[in-house]
């Protein structure tokens, strides 16, 4: 179950990580930065928006934990526990 749990949570982050790089941009393209600014912006975004996923992942595999969540129940719990914690 635990290599269920962990193999989850890297699938998500990796399908995070390519929304991310895409947000940072956008948001870099919105204030119009370009060359070493847009780079130092995105870099700095990716690494926030990393942190705060894996903030949000915790606390909600925590909070699955508490329910007694399992499976299924619990994948789609966490899932949409990270969503809405990371505005995704």
């Amino acid at each position: 179950m635990r290599n269920l749990t962990a193999l989850f949570s890297i699938a998500l982050i990796t399908m995070s990580s390519s929304a991310m790089a895409s947000t940072c941009d956008a948001q870099a393209a919105e204030k119009k930065l370009a060359g070493a600014a847009k780079k130092s912006f995105v870099t700095k975004c990716e690494k926030d928006a990393a942190a705060n996923l894996t903030t949000a992942t915790t606390s909600c595999e925590a909070k699955a934990q508490e329910k007694k969540l399992a499976g299924a129940a619990k994948n789609s719990f966490t899932k949409k526990c990270i969503k809405d914690a990371t505005g995704g």
